[in-house]
């Protein structure tokens, strides 16, 4: 049982309590109000209101072409759903990357229309002057390290990032540079299981995994991959809880059965 399970509101501050104690952090994705109110009541840490929105709720097979403007629709109806968990909110492509002014403003943007906890942005030294100028608006950052999926046409594929030393030795580097500037926490994606647990030893900040192995200090999944909406991606470190594409399909069927069978709506539901 979670010693925590009674916080009213879950903070940066009460992931790093989580950490110290040892209990690990639990996160997955929300992009609309009555699944954010789900994962919310259900207990969830940490909702993570994700650049993913691009590739499930809007079907592009990248996370490059959702707006800042349509982050923050989506943030904003997770936000009026969530009491206890804290809202981190992904910054979308090209609101950050090489201007820290612009990714100032666009994190000003998100936190005053939404309501949002904390933002998120990939990288590591190359975004630090950014995430310097965020901070000092007061605004918490999540930092991103591994496989950043808006760098996919940098890497040219979705394979497991820092396998060799030199770029394992950028990547824990790198979450140096992040936890000293002030992230309150990190994401590591798709990286060697050992390499994830020595940054996860090395930082006082709370690291959560996709894809790093269960040494991290809590786990974070995209929802309608691991409650099985999605049925194409199937990654080694995914785990699908339910197979709701194929119960939703029979619901449907069904409804569309009754309908033409004049089996719905039946003398009980007719006025």
């Amino acid at each position: 049982m979670s010693i925590f399970q009674n916080v009213k509101r879950i903070t940066t501050h009460v992931l790093n309590e989580m950490k110290l104690r040892g209990e690990k952090i639990s996160m997955l994705t929300a992009y609309d109000y009555s699944i954010a109110r789900i994962l919310d009541s259900a207990g969830i840490d940490v909702i993570l209101v994700g650049d993913s929105a691009s590739n499930v709720m809007a079907g592009y097979d990248s996370t490059l072409p959702i707006t800042l403007n349509e982050m923050i629709y989506h943030a904003s109806s997770v936000v009026r759903a969530v009491k206890r968990a804290l809202v981190v909110v992904d910054l979308p492509f090209g609101t950050y990357q090489g201007n820290s002014k612009e990714a100032l403003n666009s994190s000003i943007r998100i936190m005053k229309e939404t309501g949002a906890h904390a933002v998120k942005l990939e990288g590591g030294r190359e975004v630090k002057e950014s995430v310097e100028r965020i901070l000092s608006a007061g605004i918490p950052v999540m930092g991103h390290l591994g496989l950043t999926p808006q760098s996919i046409h940098k890497f040219g594929t979705f394979v497991v990032r820092a396998r060799d030393e030199s770029e394992a030795n950028k990547l824990v580097e790198d979450a140096h540079i992040l936890e000293e500037v002030g992230c309150f926490s990190l994401v590591l994606e798709k990286i060697p299981a050992t390499l994830a647990a020595r940054v996860t030893s090395e930082l006082k900040i709370p690291v959560i995994g996709i894809g790093a192995g269960r040494f991290t200090d809590g786990q974070v999944l995209v929802l309608h991959d691991m409650l099985g909406i999605t049925q194409e991606f199937s990654p080694r470190f995914l785990r699908r809880y339910h197979n709701l594409f194929e119960e939703i399909k029979g619901a449907v069927e069904t409804y569309i059965r009754d309908v033409k069978t004049l089996d719905f709506p039946n003398e009980k539901e007719q006025y």
